[in-house]
């Protein structure tokens, strides 16, 4: 009778073990909507200088888009990485831009502060419905989507940015 309740107990915690797995992978991504890029492009949204800018000029580039915080540890972590990457990528015709889920002000003084070399947007809170929209359920940040000249998302990233294995996924662009 205990060697029963005992491998009814074992079998128990591996299932809850399973469930939790499942459970994990499943939550944070899913597939971006088709309609996710065409969505940020028709978008305008302020620069660090206060300026209003229309994401369609990015229109038939390839994009890093890069969906962050200032109050986001990692997220800030990773971007003098991503600055250093858009001095490389640049000559290939592939541009980082930055959105920011955070307030125009914080976004304009951590841009002079920190001298990011690529254009920061101040996407505010409404920027959470873009990040769904690309198959970040959560909302988590900094999440991170590869976009191709054609258009069509080719990569998201949640959480922060393995550099080389970015490297990899642009070098197949």
């Amino acid at each position: 009778m205990k060697k029963n309740k005992l491998a009814f107990g074992a079998i128990a915690v591996l299932c809850m073990a399973l469930g939790l797995f499942w459970g994990l992978h499943r939550i944070g991504q899913e597939p971006p909507k088709t309609s996710a890029v065409d969505k940020l492009l028709s978008q305008s949204m302020t620069d660090t200088s206060g300026q209003l800018q229309h994401l369609a000029q990015w229109k038939q580039r390839a994009l890093i888009v890069n969906f962050w915080a200032t109050w986001c540890a990692p997220c800030v972590q990773e971007m003098p990485a991503l600055s250093a990457l858009q001095s490389e990528i640049a000559p290939d015709g592939i541009q980082i831009i930055g959105v920011g889920i955070d307030s125009a002000a914080n976004i304009a003084q951590f841009a002079a502060k920190y001298q990011i070399t690529y254009p920061l947007y101040t996407g505010g809170i409404n920027a959470t419905d873009l990040l769904r929209e690309f198959g970040d359920k959560e909302g988590g940040l900094p999440f991170t989507v590869l976009i191709g000249h054609d258009g069509r998302v080719r990569k998201t990233y949640l959480g922060r940015l393995k550099m080389e294995a970015l490297r990899r996924e642009l070098a197949g662009l």
